[in-house]
């Protein structure tokens, strides 16, 4: 491999593994960012500072009140997710019936209005949140050297972006919330409290944001601008697999992170666009996004 392509197994592999845990988070913050879309059609801007807001509960709980990390990814998406539900019930749902710009534009105001909050609050500098003892380390894979750690967020993030597609898709749940937003009425008269479901909908979207930051605020430093600068990019995700695509989510969001990743490798000063050259060329050539139907 060194021989054929001029780059070391090790650099090669580290990069991959680097871009399938960029992956790891486009996948979950694009998948809620698609189940909210899909089921409420909001484009919620605050996702990312949901994410940051995640993490930061996670951190204020180690340092507060010495709550450690495992709990911490239980009670930072509950905190998260209810603060979300308060949101949907208070603003977003007299937005339902409006286009959806209305939408965006509160949402990308209250993102400015939270990161200001926590930026007062804790400063711009970013905060350390160590690594639980138990995946402290690493394995040597003989052609490489992984963190324990790194290798957990891959796994669990997949197994979360599975789980959600699994029951959104194959489940009675997830064909009463398909069917809620096509026929709301049709769905009421069987007896079923639609904006409730709407309501716990967007709450378990933004749940996801906040478990991806519990993930993240081990790898990197907790800071309130975290979530902005990694929405760009997740929209960006979203928009190539389909705006309200659950698998076109997660595929493509761990596609694009190791499309980055081997774009560091080989031709670093792409590394930064290559996701929206990516992007363009799909909305050149299927507008809809690779997984997505147009409407």
């Amino acid at each position: 491999m060194q021989d054929l392509l001029g780059i070391p197994p090790q650099a090669l592999f580290g990069q991959l593994l680097l871009g399938l845990i960029n992956g790891s988070f486009y996948a979950m913050l694009s998948l809620g960012l698609a189940v909210i879309f899909g089921l409420l059609n909001i484009i919620n801007f605050t996702h990312g500072a949901q994410y940051m807001m995640g993490a930061f509960v996670a951190w204020m709980l180690l340092n507060w009140l010495g709550i450690g990390y495992w709990a911490s990814l239980l009670i930072a998406p509950v905190v998260v997710g209810a603060f979300g539900i308060l949101i949907e019930r208070t603003m977003l749902q007299r937005l339902y019936k409006l286009d959806h710009l209305y939408g965006l534009l509160l949402t990308f105001g209250l993102a400015l209005i939270i990161q200001g909050i926590f930026r007062n609050y804790f400063g711009s500098s970013g905060l350390p949140y160590r690594i639980p003892d138990a995946l402290r380390g690493g394995t040597d894979l003989g052609f490489m050297f992984m963190p324990n750690y790194r290798g957990w967020v891959v796994a669990v993030s997949l197994v979360v972006c599975i789980a959600t597609w699994f029951v959104i898709e194959k489940t009675k749940l997830g064909a009463y919330l398909r069917a809620a937003t096509e026929n709301p009425p049709l769905v009421q008269a069987f007896g079923i409290n639609v904006p409730r479901m709407i309501t716990l909908t967007y709450g378990f979207g933004v749940a996801l944001a906040a478990f991806s930051g519990v993930l993240a605020a081990p790898i990197y430093q907790v800071s309130p601008q975290m979530g902005a600068d990694l929405i760009i990019v997740v929209f960006a995700v979203v928009v190539i697999g389909g705006m309200g695509s659950i698998m076109g989510a997660i595929v493509t969001g761990f596609g694009l992170g190791v499309i980055e990743g081997l774009t560091k490798v080989f031709y670093p000063e792409a590394s930064a666009t290559v996701i929206f050259v990516v992007m363009a060329i799909v909305l050149l050539v299927k507008p809809a996004g690779l997984f997505g139907r147009a409407r």
